[in-house]
């Protein structure tokens, strides 16, 4: 062979290797629909998902990237955000709330789903069994609505007179309504009335929902969990500790923000407990062979400068088990 020639076929070659290394190596991209959070504040369960994928050795950037989209409280724009996502063909959807894990069931039946929500899956029609889900999603139930009961229970032990409590919630919502009736159901036993307190849109009237609180002489409040609410968390708490009423969240988060009790799943360890299963994905397991998991870790969060605030003492035997004081 001429020697300039296999000289060139060698210069050739080693080019098309440099090129071939020089190709950036595709990274998994993780959707993720928010109902509360913006893209500045994409907020606490999107930094535990990313804790749980760092735990997993996942490094951002290197192995994984995630696809932030935050209704900022819209619940409206969830489908779109969720179809948005899906036009761009990320590896995979994570989907914290009813109406975005309906619109990516809606939307897609290919790209794997995992679902951290307090729903019953099976009854909503999600997944076939909760053993062996089939379709395209999994993940973790939370089922917080079968918390109310203890909610009301353990108020009744901070405020002993307890007769009728305040449960604010927004009336637009589906899930809110069952709550609320769930909470009715579960005071009946404990002699308890419950006093419906009804906001509405993205800008709810806390002030007026408040002042309907003191006129029906509610002796403490419960607030049930939706976007629109989610966001007005310090303001709500501001609020029950300038009308002295002890105060009951569906989330720890609501109780860090200054609520003075909270009684729910470990919300924080499901997320980052779904990173397990982004990581089975992603080395090929298919969401259909993945079992559904329900959330049994319970936490129990006093906020005891908030007490302090209202002037209420906290017995000692329902302070002894709290999993988390803040003092």
């Amino acid at each position: 062979m001429n020697r300039n020639l296999w000289l060139l076929l060698v210069l050739r070659l080693a080019s098309f290797n440099l090129a071939e290394a020089q190709q950036p190596t595709k990274i998994p991209r993780i959707g993720y629909v928010s109902g509360t959070g913006d893209a500045i504040h994409q907020g606490p369960y999107v930094e535990a998902l990313r804790q749980g994928l760092r735990q997993l050795g996942y490094v951002e950037g290197r192995n994984f990237a995630i696809e932030y989209r935050g209704a900022a409280g819209n619940v409206e724009r969830v489908s779109n955000l969720v179809n948005e996502l899906v036009e761009q063909k990320v590896d995979v959807l994570i989907v914290p709330i009813p109406g975005a894990i309906r619109a990516a069931k809606q939307a897609t039946r290919t790209i794997p789903i995992v679902m951290v929500a307090g729903i019953d899956p099976v009854a909503a029609g999600l997944v076939e069994s909760l053993a062996r889900p089939g379709g395209n999603i999994t993940g973790i139930s939370t089922l917080s609505l079968d918390l109310n009961g203890k909610r009301i229970e353990l108020l009744k032990e901070v405020v002993p007179r307890l007769s009728r409590v305040g449960v604010l919630l927004d009336i637009e919502s589906q899930n809110s309504i069952m709550n609320l009736k769930e909470y009715e159901t579960n005071s009946r036993p404990l002699k308890i009335q419950i006093q419906s307190i009804e906001v509405r849109g993205i800008k709810p009237d806390l002030e007026k929902a408040f002042q309907t609180a003191t006129k029906a002489r509610v002796g403490a409040i419960i607030t049930i969990t939706n976007a629109n609410l989610f966001l007005q968390q310090k303001r709500l708490a501001d609020l029950a500790i300038k009308t002295k009423l002890p105060s009951m969240y569906q989330g720890s988060t609501w109780v860090e923000g200054g609520g003075l009790m909270s009684y729910s799943t470990d919300e924080l360890g499901a997320f980052r407990r779904a990173a397990t299963f982004i990581d089975k994905i992603l080395k090929g397991t298919k969401p259909a062979d993945i079992p559904v998991e329900q959330q049994t870790k319970f936490e129990f969060v006093i906020n005891l400068k908030t007490a302090k605030q209202i002037g209420l003492t906290i017995p000692q035997k329902v302070l002894i088990r709290a999993d988390k004081v803040i003092k």
